[in-house]
């Protein structure tokens, strides 16, 4: 098969797009390569190659390829090229076929980047640096790939110069979320601004992970989150797109988080013209007082005073006689942490990380914009981190969605109250099968597209997501949308899935695959099938009765071949279909 491919040259060469976030342009784009039959996925087919001595070959091959799609579709930016250090270092690796190959091609050598992968090992580094000189020296700029991920690290960055490093994925995946990612990224962006070397993030699933990027200054980004591999790619992002990606990322839902209001202390405040002594005075009239906010005429909050600030002022020599009769405007922190009432736990610890504060400190809570109390610090990590333990016990470890016992509890919730909603279950079909051919690390990658289409399709409607486990998905939706909604996800999913199979598979419509009894079947590419169910709060007592009905919807939306919705109002439900996003809904009562 490999012999095959290279001397038929049956490469097929994907291109993603890096964008420059900051100007809202086009970088460039990295190629990817692709063979055939078992040898379709690249790790496959460079493990092939590596075996049978035939790296060099085929990295050739898929250079070449690669220059001439890029030329062919006369694509803008730079064109950055993934290069095996094992085939740079090769004997039989010829010398200047790249630049022979541009030349032929007639694409300037300062548009082509050369990706010299961290992964591989490296034993004889200075016959690399020579190596990545002489391209240097042709013209091509250099790149570290997968920074982070592999041997040298920054022993190759400072030895090679690049003027491109693309961080692993690893630290880009959840960043939002992790101290020591966010603290790495850091590290990264203060060495590429002292060698000036430009920082790309490759990776990029979700907007929260963007927006702290972007925050961070890493401006040149790459992933899923903002175009999927193509033969034909993406080369502009309209100005929706842009908006969409440039919106404040929403936080989690957890319907259990509490508002920061409920931690509110009332205690009195101190008005700006406050003298230092009358205010030395309160606290001395209440040793358990830690803290005075400070507010204007109109009961704004305008800084915080603390205890053992203005105690070491007084103590100090003097202190007494030069601050006695000042305004406690001179001595109070005039940036504390104001927050509303209504915020919620998570939005607060999201403004907490963001910023340095003493844990002795305390919040200040707003009511309308009027100062209403104090909160502790102490007080306030300690409610989050029980939350986040909740949280995490219960939650999917990939999608890091509510799990089965946040389902039972957001279906319950409802049922308690009589608040109509409706339930849909959403279902992965020929996942397996994918699966098994693709690869698991494919099969994760698919899991989590679907949550966050689910995700995206219900941002802007009140619905709680939750992941049961596997390819299955809970919806409960608490508007009149459901329907509307189920359609997003199937159209928006069958859409965006299709980057996950090779360009073959997708104009065949499937692929051949044998069962499990060993005959050869033809299989489908990745669709839905979910089930929608409107319960009866009367009738139905608990959450089991209620994703029993749902469960019974969705085994007859997998009943059909393509992507089905089936709806029912109560109880016996008859066949909805949704094709080519037309529906036609009959419900029994």
């Amino acid at each position: 098969m490999l012999q095959n491919i290279l001397e038929q040259g049956t490469i097929t060469t994907l291109f993603q797009p890096i964008y420059d976030i900051s100007k809202q342009e086009v970088l460039g784009f990295e190629a990817l390569s692709r063979g055939v039959g078992c040898l379709e996925m690249p790790e496959r087919l460079f493990q092939a190659a590596s075996t049978h001595n035939k790296l060099s070959e085929l990295e050739l091959l898929c250079r070449e390829k690669a220059i001439e799609r890029f030329v062919t579709q006369q694509l803008p930016g730079k064109l950055f090229l993934n290069v095996s250090p094992s085939a740079l270092l090769d004997p039989s690796h010829p010398r200047g076929e790249t630049r022979d190959l541009v030349e032929k091609y007639g694409l300037a050598t300062n548009r082509v980047v050369i990706e010299v992968t961290e992964q591989d090992r490296v034993d004889d580094g200075f016959l690399l640096l020579k190596t990545i000189e002489h391209y240097r020296q042709l013209g091509f700029n250099i790149a570290i790939d997968d920074l982070g991920a592999g041997y040298s690290g920054l022993k190759q960055w400072s030895e090679l110069c690049p003027e491109y490093v693309k961080v692993d994925r690893y630290f880009i995946d959840f960043c939002d979320q992790s101290i020591v990612k966010r603290e790495f990224l850091k590290s990264i962006i203060e060495l590429a601004k002292a060698t000036s070397t430009s920082v790309i993030a490759e990776g990029i699933e979700r907007i929260e992970e963007l927006a702290l990027l972007e925050k961070l200054g890493i401006v040149n980004a790459q992933g899923f989150l903002l175009a999927y591999p193509q033969t034909e790619p993406v080369i502009e992002l309209d100005a929706s797109q842009w908006s969409a990606l440039n919106l404040k990322p929403q936080v989690p839902s957890n319907e259990h988080s509490i508002s920061i209001g409920w931690l509110a202390m009332a205690q009195n405040a101190i008005h700006q013209c406050t003298q230092c002594k009358d205010a030395h005075k309160n606290f001395e009239l209440d040793k358990k007082l830690m803290s005075l906010a400070v507010v204007n005429e109109h009961r704004e909050p305008i800084g915080l005073l603390h205890r053992d600030q203005l105690t070491e002022v007084f103590a100090a020599p003097y202190g007494h006689a030069l601050y006695a009769k000042k305004s406690v405007m001179e001595l109070m922190d005039k940036q504390p942490l104001i927050v509303d009432e209504n915020a919620q736990l998570d939005q607060v610890s999201q403004q907490i990380t963001e910023q340095e504060f003493d844990i002795r400190r305390h919040i200040i809570i707003t009511r309308e914009g009027k100062y209403l109390g104090l909160a502790p610090l102490r007080d306030i990590l300690k409610h989050i981190t029980e939350e986040k333990i909740r949280h995490a016990q219960h939650a999917n470890p990939l999608t890091m969605l509510p799990g089965n016992v946040a389902i039972n509890e957001a279906i319950e919730t409802r049922l308690r109250k009589q608040s109509g909603f409706s339930l849909a279950y959403i279902d992965l079909n020929h996942f397996k099968q994918f699966n098994d051919l693709y690869g698991y690390a494919s099969g994760d990658s698919v899991i989590k597209l679907l949550a966050e289409v689910t995700v995206q399709a219900c941002e802007n409607s009140p619905c709680f997501v939750g992941h049961i486990g596997g390819d299955d998905f809970m919806v409960v939706f608490d508007g009149d949308d459901a329907q509307q909604l189920c359609h997003q996800i199937i159209s928006d999913f069958e859409q965006q899935s299709k980057a996950f199979f090779t360009p073959e598979h997708v104009k065949s419509g499937g692929y051949w695959a044998t069962n499990r009894e060993g005959q050869k079947q033809f299989v489908p590419l990745l669709t839905l099938s979910i089930g929608l169910v409107r319960p009866d709060l009367d009738s139905c007592k608990n959450s089991h009765q209620v994703a029993a009905l749902a469960t019974d919807a969705k085994k007859e939306a997998k009943r059909y071949r393509n992507s089905y919705l089936f709806v029912c109002n109560r109880r016996r439900p008859t066949v909805s279909t949704v094709r080519h996003g037309q529906t036609q809904t009959e419900c029994s009562a």
